[in-house]
């Protein structure tokens, strides 16, 4: 499952950020390695706050203390396993 299927108010632990550009192996994603830097690492519990009136965009995450505001293309880079559910 992916970071941008969330529903508002649940949480949910990251399990992989997809750092390649459209499956080529050779280029890494500024944004994905961006995002990791910032906090999004595997093992991470993230909640999705509220997301955007108009198609969900940009969805309010909240990963410990610290919220962000990521479009929908940045929160599909970040792959999440459902809290309580078997991985």
């Amino acid at each position: 499952m992916r970071l941008s299927d969330l529903k508002v108010k649940q949480t949910a632990i990251i399990s992989k950020v997809n750092r390649t550009l459209d499956g080529n192996n050779s280029q890494n994603d500024l944004v994905a390695s961006r995002l990791e830097t910032l906090g999004f690492v595997p093992g991470t519990k993230v909640q999705v706050i509220t997301k955007g009136i108009f198609g969900g965009d940009p969805i309010l995450i909240q990963v410990g203390f610290t919220r962000f505001a990521l479009r929908k293309v940045e929160a599909e880079k970040i792959e999440i396993n459902l809290e309580g559910a078997p991985a």
